[in-house]
């Protein structure tokens, strides 16, 4: 079954990420190998590779191909960084993320999502992400510095302590916006202090929580 799916992740990495731009080998590599439609339910198997995101469950939504790849890329991965992630959701960004860096650590506010992404993760063999049940807009005190942050929802502004847990020159990739409208932003901590620039336009649903949007 899984061959059956291995022709569509090429399609996918060539006509939606190649041809916008998305030239790092290491992250293209990690999208055709991750098995996105793992990720989604079964009924929605078929559309798993489509240019666009899909739901979850619970409101929440597994992003468009294209977007993970681009934040992915955003962070300028080497190998065996440490990487905090807010908004486990399905797991599928972790897992890309899993490909790329050394630690993954991913927060997760809806613990049936949680679960669920445990499960996936574990059967896929990804044993160097860990995932917890909190607000992610803290951060993870207890295990940072992080050599990059990866925010999966949308927030009205920067999360000091995001910052504050970021390792110099460690880069913070953040959706900031209203709630039905973002933009895509990296944070880059220099000598200098936090310095932004902004990737692209985008949609994702709300970070709830303390430095997020009111739940």
């Amino acid at each position: 079954m899984e061959n059956d799916y291995a022709p569509a992740r090429r399609r996918m990495v060539d006509s939606q990420l190649r041809a916008r731009n998305i030239n790092n080998a290491r992250v293209l590599k990690a999208m055709v190998k991750v098995p996105r439609h793992l990720f989604v339910e079964e009924a929605l198997r078929s559309q798993a590779y489509g240019d666009y995101p899909l739901q979850i469950g619970e409101y929440q939504t597994i992003s468009q191909p294209y977007i993970v790849a681009l934040m992915t890329q955003a962070l300028k991965l080497k190998g065996g960084e440490r990487v905090l992630e807010l908004g486990t959701g399905s797991g599928y960004q972790a897992a890309v993320l899993a490909e790329l860096a050394g630690q993954v650590y991913s927060i997760e506010r809806i613990r049936s999502l949680m679960v669920k992404a445990r499960q996936t993760l574990d059967k896929l063999g990804y044993h160097n992400i860990l995932i917890k049940l909190g607000d992610g807009t803290s951060g993870w005190p207890e295990e940072a510095p992080f050599d990059g942050i990866i925010v999966t929802a949308g927030a009205p502004s920067v999360p000091q302590p995001l910052i504050d847990q970021l390792k110099p020159g460690g880069r913070l990739i953040i959706p900031v916006g209203s709630r039905d409208s973002q933009t895509l932003t990296v944070v880059t901590l220099t000598e200098k202090g936090p310095e932004e620039k902004r990737l692209a336009g985008c949609r994702f649903v709300k970070l709830i929580g303390q430095h997020g949007w009111e739940d």
